[in-house]
């Protein structure tokens, strides 16, 4: 019976490792593809329209006021004639953004700028409820969407309205740019992952006629686009996602543009990064569960299908994860008398797909754009993972299970300085339970090593470290913003 169990819990593990394996091989595939990529052949064409069009600029906001009258005044000096440019600053505040943003919308609208404000009391739909709100009462041919913490400039419309030269394209989505990725190592290996996501990941999709996605924000729709498929919907906490994948799955096109640039704010913390993360790894699967069996049915592509899935399950990887740590001790106990044969052709080609090639595929990137002083902190990567996935899973879990939920918002300081911080805000409410997570995990996770000591098999020592280093790391990061926070006392201080 025991037997059994050991056998069981190995069977988990190599499935689970070999989840992970392809999702390396995706890795490998998408690094190849932009790599070889042929052009797309959409060009701008500044002379489809006998008129500049009439666009509509949302901006949804929730108690950002440290960044909402950065992101007013930079949408106010667009250059774009008066007549022609409606703006909407749909604001769901309760605390003192609300005061902020009647001041800007008064000074704006006193010289002369059709700029209001959009407010409800209730936060129905959260950020889709509120783009819904202002899309009912849009003028606009054209909706361009922009989150509090981006400072796009004033040629924006003039450079993305161009692509919009067939009735058929339905978005237009530019690249995002970090005004603080020298901030910490946090915001610089974000950088990274985020510039590998647009100019890899959106370019190769775009290249090859594949689904991608609206980002929620720096980038502009076609009102009918949106209309079209559906509007916003509230029962994914990623509505960009949804929204892009219903409109596609329609017939519309969408086109990125790698050379348009959007600054935006990082998060600076982990927390924060982390609390952004579980939205979207949490959203993306509720979008798959809800979208990926009309896909499968309908008469799309199988290219088309095969990466939607790919694209919409990715975030499974952190269960696999999860799943191959916890079953790391049982699996070595059951296979104590393995040879070099079959860690060589066996362990080895796995252990290459699974965490060298996802290594190695940020690395590459990292290199071919010029991003070396970022890469160091791509080695930190394994082990963040580790220390990361039981929340990610958690997440992926209630994806599958429930839809909608609440859409926590992501903490902006208002950095427009690309700086080493010293000082920033704390938010610690959850630290404690993620303490109590991760120490467990971390004790669990020295047994493997141990047994790997006492049977003096060296090798995997080294390997087998990386698991309560990942628990470990997480752990002594969540102390210090602990520490941090109980002695800020949750007061704003922000790096300038």
């Amino acid at each position: 019976m025991i037997q059994m169990f050991f056998d069981l819990l190995t069977a988990v593990h190599f499935i689970s490792i070999g989840g992970l394996a392809l999702y390396g091989f995706h890795r490998i595939w998408m690094i190849w593809c932009w790599y070889n990529r042929t052009r797309v052949t959409i060009n701008p064409d500044r002379s489809w329209h006998p008129s500049l069009p009439l666009v509509t600029v949302q901006i949804p906001l929730y108690n950002e006021s440290l960044v909402a009258a950065r992101i007013i005044d930079a949408v106010a000096v667009f250059d774009w004639p008066e007549d022609r440019l409606q703006i909407q600053v749909l604001d769901d505040s309760t605390d003192g953004t609300c005061q902020i943003v009647k001041e800007r919308v008064a000074y704006w609208s006193g010289l002369g700028k059709d700029i209001y404000t959009v407010h409800r009391t209730q936060r129905t739909g959260y950020k889709a409820g509120a783009l819904g709100e202002g899309l009912r009462q849009a003028t606009g041919e054209f909706i361009a969407v922009f989150d509090a913490d981006f400072f796009p400039k004033p040629d924006f419309l003039k450079q993305t309205i161009v692509y919009f030269n067939r009735p058929d394209i339905g978005l237009v989505q530019a690249r995002w740019g970090f005004l603080n990725t020298g901030y910490s190592w946090v915001t610089r290996l974000q950088s990274l992952l985020l510039s590998a996501h647009f100019s890899i990941e959106h370019a190769v999709r775009h290249s090859r006629g594949l689904f991608f996605n609206f980002n929620g924000t720096a980038g502009i729709w076609r009102k009918s686009a949106i209309d079209n498929s559906g509007g916003w919907s509230s029962d994914t906490v990623t509505e960009d996602l949804d929204l892009s994948y219903r409109a596609q799955i329609a017939g519309w096109r969408f086109v990125y543009v790698d050379h348009i640039v959007v600054p935006s704010e990082l998060p600076v913390t982990l927390s924060d990064f982390r609390r952004q993360q579980e939205r979207w790894v949490k959203g993306a699967i509720q979008t798959g569960v809800k979208l990926l069996p009309g896909i499968a049915h309908s008469a799309l592509p199988l290219r088309i299908k095969l990466e939607a899935a790919a694209h919409l399950l990715a975030n499974f990887c952190w269960i696999f994860g999860f799943l191959a740590t916890l079953t790391l001790y049982p699996m070595l106990m059951h296979r104590v008398g393995i040879g070099i044969h079959e860690i060589l052709w066996f362990d080895l080609p796995l252990f290459l797909l699974t965490g060298v090639a996802v290594v190695a595929y940020y690395m590459i990137f990292g290199l071919w754009k010029g991003l070396g002083r970022h890469i160091g902190t791509i080695f930190l990567l394994p082990a963040l993972s580790i220390g990361l996935a039981p929340y990610f899973s958690l997440a992926v879990i209630k994806g599958l299970l429930f839809k909608g939920g609440v859409f926590r918002r992501t903490p902006k300081f208002g950095i427009t300085a690309n700086q080493v911080g010293t000082c920033h805000p704390v938010y610690h409410s959850h630290v404690l339970l993620n303490l109590g997570i991760n120490l467990p995990l971390l004790m669990y996770s020295l047994v493997p090593v141990s047994f790997a000591w006492q049977r003096g098999t060296w090798p995997a020592i080294p390997f087998l470290c990386f698991f309560p280093l990942g628990f470990a790391f997480v752990i002594a990061h969540d102390g210090v913003e602990l520490v941090k926070g109980l002695l800020n006392d949750r007061r704003i201080c922000n790096a300038r």
